[in-house]
């Protein structure tokens, strides 16, 4: 009897199994989702097979020479993993999105968070928005698994740090003494930093280029730093420095040699400094 009422418990959880979707992480209203990364490959690893360099394709765009060389960097290393990724240049107040292939799908200036830096402030993620201080409202900078979910008003947003409440999304005119909008159409950037951290996009390009880069699965976003050095933060080498040295000692040497020149960075992949990784 306890054999038949065993099977016939396993029978149903697979019934269960096979028709209750999976739980979704839907933002500030819900669970948190998991936004750290599965270790990736060493630096070896990352060159292994490889032939020669490969770069990202910006097509006509002139980005700044840390937007450069961190989407080299992305390109060669292949650090996004197979995924879209965003290079968010925070002191040029501008997005790039790229596809897989690191190819440029688009670009846009974006809203930052009004305060310089490139670290949240901790538990920030918990505060009611009227408590945040003025020197508070900086958008992180680092590496970081980004998918999409809700805030707490049911709006739709694409979380870059969920727990320090960090999220892209469309710009709003909830206070249009702001002038939010306005604002991205200007040719200076001066005025893009008025968020509490989160980066505003305009509607139009949130809903062309940002969410169908999430479609199917997470993306990953890189927000450039503004008070230490791109390679600190994400670990990164120049590339074609570092191909120049690997074949100069032999591809049996590998990225070692790169290393051992100061043309890669001596740690493992992601990066040799760790950020705090919808305000």
């Amino acid at each position: 009897m306890f054999e038949v009422f065993r099977n016939g418990v396993l029978a149903a959880a697979a019934v269960l199994t096979l028709f209750i979707p999976p739980v979704l992480g839907t933002g500030r209203i819900g669970s948190a989702p998991v936004t750290t990364a599965a270790p990736g490959p060493t630096l070896e690893e990352q060159y292994r097979g490889d032939s020669g360099p490969r770069f990202a394709d910006f097509a006509l765009h002139q980005p700044s020479a840390d937007a450069r060389h961190v989407a080299d960097w992305v390109a060669d290393s292949r650090n996004n993993q197979g995924a879209s990724f965003f290079i968010v240049d925070k002191p040029s107040a501008v997005v790039y999105v790229f596809d897989a292939e690191a190819r440029l799908r688009g670009s846009s200036p974006v809203l930052l968070g009004s305060a310089p830096g490139d670290e949240s402030v901790p538990g920030i993620g918990t505060r009611p928005m009227e408590q945040v201080l003025p020197h508070e409202r900086t958008t992180p900078a680092g590496r970081f698994l980004a998918e999409r979910g809700r805030n707490s008003a049911g709006e739709d947003v694409v979380w870059v740090d969920y727990e320090a409440a960090v999220s892209m999304h469309r710009v709003r005119n909830n206070y249009p003494l702001e002038r939010r909008a306005q604002r991205l159409t200007t040719p200076s950037i001066a005025d893009n930093r008025i968020s509490y951290g989160c980066i505003n996009l305009p509607v139009a390009f949130f809903e062309s280029h940002v969410l169908p880069a999430f479609a199917n699965r997470r993306a990953v976003v890189y927000v450039l730093p503004e008070t230490r050095p791109a390679q600190q933060v994400f670990g990164s080498y120049d590339v074609a420095a570092a191909h120049r040295e690997r074949f100069a000692r032999g591809s049996g040497a590998g990225l070692a040699g790169a290393v051992a020149a100061g043309a890669a960075p001596a740690c493992a992949w992601p990066g040799c400094t760790a950020f705090t990784a919808s305000r």
